[in-house]
Order: structure tokens, then C-alpha cells, then sequence
């Protein structure tokens, strides 16, 4: 370490504990992880922004193919019929429930179009002199909303179900969707944020000044300006989040509160041979045992029955772990949040089943489709949750746990 000048050292706070760090001169291959709670400041997979936005530039040209031209068709009444993104989302609208398409429509097309753009206008921004700020923190919170992996699972989901009335056949569409989905993985995967704030904004630097505070939105650590802003990003600095605690409970009380009616209430309709068929979640699940489909019911469980509420109890422990400043050990505290996170974007899973199957049986003939009363509660609840984890600031765990040790 002596040939280390004190210069090359990068001071900032962990973004998730708020320990202080001094991290050396690293490799951009060599992952950076706190040694406190374990997360990684930096997973070493970073791409440059020249092949970011070449596989931006693809992912645009794949969309309008990828969205628009069939997924899947069957073979219906003697009729071929289509299913692709845009038209679950339309049915949906036209049926009267604008809330639950957006929901849809946001996490199917808006956020994984909003990815390859973002990355656009930063290579273009640069050269022009935009303002590149929002960009950045839009890509920061971005992640958690491209579904296009979802979607697929959804797409599986719907075409083993539509095999007891019709024979599924690929559309032109399949590949180039599977194709933006694996594009997209990609590019989440190498995209270092910390790495771009620091391409476009160098001259900022970091460290352990007096009042130095960490940034939540761009992870910049040092005081804030004369206007109580973020020096990088802009946005308003705290010492921690504010309302969070609040901010919290307030989503989780009230997906607790919607995923009632979301489970007690038809979420599909079907009517065959002008039989009218309603399915709750749970029900559905049912239906797919009963029909052999044992793989698929196991993940529609999983995904809409119990991640949902295995989140909200994993966050109501979390919150009164904070409150009563537990001794509980902060790393697995850190480690479930962390859980949540990942898994909370799956229970959308079943709203992308519901457009698909709207799209391919929604005629109006012997057999309809229709989405029932329960979709639009259980969307929100779902949405409710992610934003849950999204507010929680994860500092406060170690606050209390720095609290309970005092006490003793």
C-alpha cells in the first residue's frame, strides 16, 4: 500500500450502512464490497458506455417487432388469432380499467424502453451538454421495473393454458422478444452507474469532510451545497431519508389492505359455451393441479400467492426491528431486504398472463376471456410493495442496531 499516493484514494460512506470507507485504486474487473454489510459497491461487470449504447441502438430496433408482431397464435374456432403486448394492454384499457393496462403497459414496454433511451441520450447528451442528471437517476431506479423476464414466464404460463383449448403455435414476435429480454438482462447486468457519475461528472470529489452525508440517489459522499442539495445529482441531501419509516408502513398497510379483496375476488372470468367461469388466484392454481399443469401451478403460487405475503411480513419485521432498536444481527436484517427486492417484481406475473390470454380468447364467440374485479387490487398491491422496499433507507437498521448495543 506505501506506492498508494493518498490522493488515488476514493473516500465515501456505504450507501446501504453508512460506513466509512477509503477504497484503494481498483481494477474496473475487481468487485468492491463493504466489509461492514456485505454489499457490493462495485460488482466489477462494468461495460463501456460505446457497447451499452450499441446494444441500446439493437434493443430500439428489436421493440416495434418484440411488442407489436405476435408472440404466440392459436387456431380457434376454425380462426388464427394473435397475442403480443400491445394488444393485452389495449384490450385491457377497453375494458374499463385504464389503472391496471398502465400498470402493464409501465412495466412491459415503458421501463424496458426507457433503458436503451436513457443510455442514448447519454452518449449524445455529453456532446451537446445536456443536463445528464435525471437521466442517471432514472437508470438508478430502473432495474426494479424492467419485467420483460417476467413477461416471458408470463407468455410460457399463458400458452400451457391455452393448450386445453387450442393448438399454440410461435409468433413472428417470439424471438425478437426473447431475444430484447436477454439484450436487457445484459445491460443491467454492466451497467455501473458509479462509474458513469463518475465519466460525467469528475471534477466532484469525494470524502470524509466534516458533514459529510451520503446520497441515496447517486451514492456521492461529501456536504451538501448551499442549498441543501446533493453536489452531484442534485438532489436534496439528508442525513438519513426523510418519512421513510413512515413512507413505509404507509405501502405495506395498504397492499396488506388490497391484497384482501385481491385474493377473495374473481381475477379471471371465462365464458365457454355461455358457462361463466370465475377464478381467484387461488383458485387458478387449483385448476392448473387439476389439469396436470403441476410445474406451472407451482410458480403461479410461489410468485402471486406466497411472495406477496412473504414480502410484507419480511418488511413489517424489519420495520419493528428498526423501531425497537432490535439486536437482531444487521447482516441478516440486510440479507432479507435484500431478498425482498429481488423477488418483490415476480407477483406481477399473473397481470401479464391475464393481457395474454385477454388477447387470444377475448372474441366474443363460443369462449371470452375477460379480467375480473381482483386484477386491479392485486396490481396496485403489488406496485405498493416494491415501492415498500424501494423507501425503507437501510441505514436505519444499523442506526438501531448501533442503539440496542448502547443500551447494554
Amino acid at each position: 500500500m506505501d506506492h498508494i499516493k493518498h490522493s488515488d484514494i476514493i473516500s465515501q460512506h456505504c450507501c446501504y450502512c453508512n460506513l466509512k470507507l477509503s477504497i484503494p485504486p481498483h481494477a474496473p474487473q475487481q468487485v468492491i464490497i463493504c466489509p461492514r454489510c456485505g454489499s457490493q459497491l462495485d460488482d466489477g461487470r462494468s461495460w463501456s458506455l460505446n457497447r451499452l449504447f450499441i446494444l441500446s441502438i439493437t434493443l430500439i430496433m428489436l421493440a416495434p417487432i418484440a411488442f407489436w408482431q405476435p408472440l404466440i397464435s392459436i387456431n380457434l374456432l376454425g380462426t388464427q388469432i394473435n397475442a403480443n403486448v400491445v394488444e393485452g394492454i389495449k384490450l385491457i384499457n377497453q375494458q374499463g380499467d385504464p389503472l391496471t393496462a398502465s400498470i402493464v403497459a409501465f412495466c412491459a414496454i415503458v421501463a424496458p424502453l426507457l433503458l436503451p433511451i436513457s443510455i442514448i441520450y447519454l452518449y449524445f447528451g455529453k456532446c451537446f451538454g445536456f443536463n445528464l442528471r435525471p437521466i442517471l437517476l432514472v437508470l438508478g431506479r430502473l432495474k426494479e421495473w424492467v419485467m420483460l423476464d417476467v413477461y416471458l414466464i408470463g407468455l410460457g404460463i399463458a400458452a400451457i393454458k391455452m393448450q386445453d383449448y387450442a393448438k399454440v403455435l410461435l409468433g413472428n414476435g417470439f424471438i425478437a422478444f426473447i431475444t430484447m429480454t436477454l439484450i436487457s438482462l445484459v445491460i443491467l447486468i454492466h451497467l455501473n452507474l458509479e462509474q458513469l457519475w463518475r465519466f460525467f461528472y469528475p471534477k466532484l470529489e469525494q470524502g470524509h469532510e466534516p458533514g459529510a452525508l451520503s446520497c441515496q440517489a447517486c451514492h456521492y459522499s461529501g456536504p451538501a451545497n448551499s442549498q441543501g442539495l446533493c453536489q452531484r445529482c442534485h438532489r436534496p441531501l439528508h442525513k438519513r431519508e426523510t418519512y421513510s419509516i413512515q413512507k413505509t408502513w404507509a405501502a405495506l398497510i395498504a397492499a396488506m389492505v388490497l391484497l384482501f379483496p385481491a385474493n377473495l375476488m374473481p381475477i379471471s372470468i371465462v365464458y365457454l359455451n355461455g358457462q361463466r367461469t370465475e377464478d381467484t388466484i387461488y383458485s387458478g392454481v387449483v385448476s392448473l393441479i387439476n389439469t396436470g399443469n403441476w410445474p406451472i401451478a407451482v410458480i403461479v403460487f410461489i410468485a402471486s400467492i406466497l411472495v406477496p405475503f412473504i414480502k410484507i411480513l419480511i418488511m413489517v419485521i424489519l420495520l419493528f426491528s428498526i423501531q425497537r432498536n432490535s439486536n437482531i444481527d444487521p447482516i441478516l436484517r440486510m440479507k432479507l431486504l435484500k431478498f425482498v427486492s429481488w423477488i418483490g417484481r415476480w407477483s406481477i406475473l399473473d397481470l401479464f398472463v391475464i393481457a395474454l390470454m385477454m388477447s387470444l380468447i377475448n372474441r366474443d364467440q363460443l369462449m371470452s376471456f375477460t379480467m375480473g374485479p381482483a386484477a386491479l387490487f392485486f396490481g396496485v398491491a403489488v406496485i405498493l410493495t416494491i415501492l415498500a422496499v424501494e423507501w425503507l433507507d437501510s441505514r436505519l437498521i444499523w442506526d438501531s442496531y448501533g442503539k440496542s448495543k448502547s443500551t447494554k
